[in-house]
């Protein structure tokens, strides 16, 4: 099927499907995303010092709100799951944007402790241990606002946890 667009609210009383190959993305080096290509999809990271750089939030609000190309890119979202355990792997932000949320980062003794993000914290960074980053980790970022990403996830940690949030 090709792009549609909707200028108002869609209904179905029988639920959306995303399903099929295009529905993930593996992640396999550094990588800019892009709301085409990365929004709405299940994004597996498969390289342990990856550096993922979302893409900078526009909030602006488009002269015409049906116009299929407009550029606002509020409520797009970005579901990390990590499938090869990080050793430096990063989320960032463009810089200018920052997270709001936090992350849980749990241990395999049925330990853990939520981070909350800093007001000016715009990496993610987990590192397999102590930042969390096993394999099943997941992170979930969604544009919300100006320069505003929300964050939520549980990640997957062992030793002394810390937090994973940092800025540039």
């Amino acid at each position: 099927m090709a792009k549609s667009t909707f200028s108002g609210p869609v209904k179905s009383l029988a639920g959306f499907i995303s399903a099929g190959s295009s529905s993930v993305v593996s992640l396999t080096a550094d990588t800019t995303l892009t709301v085409e290509a990365h929004a709405g999809k299940i994004l597996t990271t498969n390289d342990a010092d990856g550096k993922f750089t979302l893409p900078s939030i526009v909030a602006t609000s488009p002269s015409d709100p049906t116009d299929p190309n407009q550029l606002n890119n509020l409520g797009a979202t970005y579901f990390f799951v990590v499938e090869t355990a990080a050793t430096d792997m990063d989320i960032l932000t463009d810089g200018t944007d920052k997270f709001v949320g936090g992350l849980y980062t749990g241990k395999d003794d049925a330990t853990g402790k939520t981070f909350i993000s800093g007001a000016s914290n715009d990496v993610i960074t987990m590192n397999g241990s102590t930042k969390g980053g096993l394999a099943g980790s997941i992170v979930k970022v969604t544009a919300i606002a100006a320069a505003k990403y929300a964050v939520e996830g549980i990640i997957l940690g062992s030793g002394t946890i810390v937090t994973p949030f940092a800025d540039a």
